[in-house]
């Protein structure tokens, strides 16, 4: 009977301690906090008046971890996490990837090599009016004639920003190869670009109406010195399949959309001209396509970099007709590793149906990356 009881116990024991095996993986936490001051003067639809002044921040914590294998094999996760508070700490990023002499491979929710292999133009304030719009100081949900309450020139959820991200961060698999002379390649694939396969509810839904499927993304990036000068060269191109067409309005259409890019550097001096062009998904007699034009230059001495860009948005957001420009100014300054002061000047411009509205907005602030 004793042994029995042995038995059982030494059984117990074994199945608590039999735990499945964990990668040795070091873990690096790191991220950012953007915050802002910025005043804003700009028109108003009737009965939706915005603050002249008000508190702009996005704060992301990053995690991140790797490890070397005995074959030479890099494997890592990577995870964003925005905790700022109207976030509710929203995973921004998640994914896994590989990587060795003969490139790297990215499986999860991040974004595609058309954009992470984008060029991007100089700026007055990345945050502002770099690829990405991280810091958007104009409440585009208020910004009217002010003719009435319910007429606004800009449709909600416009942002000015040039990123080649028709997926966003939905689950996909990217190949990039390694750099070669200064040349880099890379593919990315995206099963379900309206929807994200990631949970216990199975895989996607197909033939959905007028929602986009698989993605295909190809992008080239090429960089260089001629002479004094170093140059940065890159182009690239997404196609999304139509899953359904239910014959709306505005007929739907396969997505497709191009960019190409320069970026060059004379000593403390940079100058950049990007072009983007974006079908939206959307066809039709009289539809054009979003075209998006951007050029900047700056200048650094010691600590300081000054900046300014120009940005026009024909067509935006794939609305007919709807034009914006952009003329953005400013300066920053490192005053610590990671650590700068930004100040900017923006002027924003929209055009639709002989309407015009603009804004003004000066912003003040400082990022810390940790």
């Amino acid at each position: 009977m004793m042994k029995k009881i042995l038995l059982s116990t030494a059984a117990v024991a074994l199945a608590f301690t039999a735990m499945p095996a964990q990668a040795e993986i070091d873990l690096d936490v790191g991220g950012y906090f953007k915050g802002y001051g910025a005043f804003v003067d700009q028109d108003e639809r009737t009965g939706a008046e915005v603050n002249s002044f008000d508190f702009l921040k996005d704060t992301e914590l990053d995690v991140t971890g790797e490890t070397v294998l005995e074959n030479g094999l890099t494997v890592g996760f990577h995870s964003e996490l925005e905790v700022d508070g109207d976030d509710s700490a929203a995973i921004d990023e998640s994914y896994m990837y590989l990587s060795g002499t003969w490139g790297r491979v990215n499986f999860g929710e991040e974004t595609g090599a058309a954009y992470l292999l984008q060029v991007e133009a100089p700026s007055a304030d990345s945050n502002v009016d770099g690829l990405r719009t991280y810091i958007q100081p104009v409440n585009f949900n208020s910004l009217g004639n002010g003719a009435a309450a319910a007429f606004s020139v800009v449709p909600t959820g416009t942002e000015l920003e040039y990123a080649q991200d028709p997926t966003g961060e939905t689950t996909k698999l990217t190949y990039l190869t390694p750099v070669m002379n200064g040349f880099q390649a890379g593919v990315s694939f995206t099963p379900d670009s309206d929807g994200n396969s990631n949970d216990i509810e199975g895989v996607g839904f197909t033939d959905q109406a007028n929602t986009i499927g698989a993605t295909y993304e190809a992008a080239g990036r090429y960089e260089g010195q001629f002479d004094q000068v170093g140059f940065a060269f890159g182009a690239g191109y997404s196609h999304g399949d139509l899953e359904d067409n239910a014959g709306t309005a505005a007929t739907r259409d396969d997505r497709q959309v191009w960019n190409v890019g320069l970026d060059l550097g004379f000593g403390p001096f940079g100058l950049g001209a990007i072009y983007k062009e974006d079908n939206a998904g959307i066809q039709g007699a009289g539809v054009e396509d979003e075209d998006t034009f951007v050029v900047g230059a700056d200048y650094t001495t010691g600590p300081f970099k000054l900046g300014a860009s120009y940005a026009t948005f024909d067509n935006l957001e794939g609305t007919q007709d709807l034009d914006a420009d952009r003329y953005t100014g400013g300066v920053v300054y490192t005053y610590g590793p990671g650590m700068t002061l930004r100040g900017s000047v923006q002027y924003v411009e929209f055009d639709r149906a002989a309407v015009d509205v603009d804004a003004t907005s000066f912003l003040l602030g400082t990022q810390v990356n940790f």
